[in-house]
């Protein structure tokens, strides 16, 4: 009985030793995830499957448990990535959508760690939703080459090709991103210029102020989900935008900067509660693109403590 109760005592002492060690490249799964998925909850699903797996394998057999654990993140993005588009398919009434990623919001003017990690390089929106446009492959590919550095010959086994056709996936994937997603400006101070004078110019339903903080080919995307709203749900120009944003007018009041995918934003917080999201692509001193997600379930699903002064 003892030897039994020692026997059990140290498969214990190893779960939770294993269980310490994950837990210790969970903010690195997640980003990559976030990156692949562009969605938290199912960011959080894929490394709550990662740990799955790991505790059901021979974990003394892994010499880098990093590497592994990314592999196997990556593996189940790309399956996920995989469903997603072939439900998309399955529905033509998806392609018409405007689809807007997951933002990550945080009150005041610092990320915190966590977020921090997730949000490393500056991941905006804009840049989730070009590589939305990306295959499963591709994206996997970039992600995990471009954005974390590791290597073609071990990708080339996730996405099942020799590591020179990964190598053409992530230059096809590159140029994607180059040629649509915008460069932003990493100044924050700008940054927060640059919303609040929006903000300030949205209360006041000043026409000209908005043209003036936008660029000429600026993007407005908003998710709206199953809402029915007055928004359109892309729009694209200067003079467009400025009159979506002039029916904001109504809601501005109720409307506070925060840090939305570690850059000044807004949100919308009628009666302190969360209901809209607001990122801001800023380049050249100009908005170059608004991404909104004002989708009440995502909103909710966000999980956003209530705004308080």
């Amino acid at each position: 009985m003892d030897q039994n109760k020692a026997a059990v005592d140290r498969s214990a002492e190893r779960d939770e030793a294993l269980a310490a060690r994950f837990e210790e490249h969970r903010p690195h799964l997640k980003a990559v995830a976030y990156r692949m998925l562009g969605s938290l909850s199912e960011s959080e699903d894929a490394v709550q499957e990662s740990w799955i797996r790991l505790s059901r394998s021979d974990s003394d057999e892994v010499a880098n448990l990093g590497g592994w654990l990314t592999t196997v993140v990556g593996r189940i993005c790309l399956d996920m990535l995989r469903t997603r588009q072939s439900r998309r398919e399955e529905s033509l009434s998806v392609s018409m959508d405007t689809h807007v990623p997951d933002p990550v919001v945080s009150w005041g003017d610092v990320v915190d760690p966590e977020q921090e990690v997730l949000l490393a390089d500056s991941v905006g929106l804009a840049l989730l939703v070009v590589l939305e446009t990306l295959a499963p492959a591709e994206r996997l590919a970039f992600v995990l080459h471009d954005m974390f550095a590791m290597p073609f010959d071990e990708i080339a086994p996730i996405v099942e090709r020799t590591p020179a056709a990964t190598r053409q996936l992530a230059s096809r994937a590159r140029r994607r991103v180059q040629d649509s997603a915008p460069t932003p400006d990493n100044d924050p101070v700008r940054q927060r210029e640059v919303v609040g004078a929006f903000l300030a110019a949205a209360r006041g339903g000043d026409f000209d102020a908005l043209l003036e903080l936008l660029d000429p080919g600026v993007v407005l995307r908003a998710d709206t989900g199953e809402l029915a709203s007055g928004l359109s749900k892309l729009v694209r120009g200067a003079s467009v935008v400025a009159g979506q944003a002039a029916m904001f007018r109504q809601a501005a009041p109720t409307t506070e900067i925060a840090l939305v995918n570690g850059r000044f934003g807004m949100v919308g917080v009628p009666d302190g509660e969360v209901v809209s999201v607001m990122e801001f692509t800023i380049a050249g001193g100009r908005i170059v693109e608004l991404n909104i997600l004002v989708d009440p379930a995502r909103v909710r699903a966000l999980g956003l403590p209530a705004f308080r002064r």
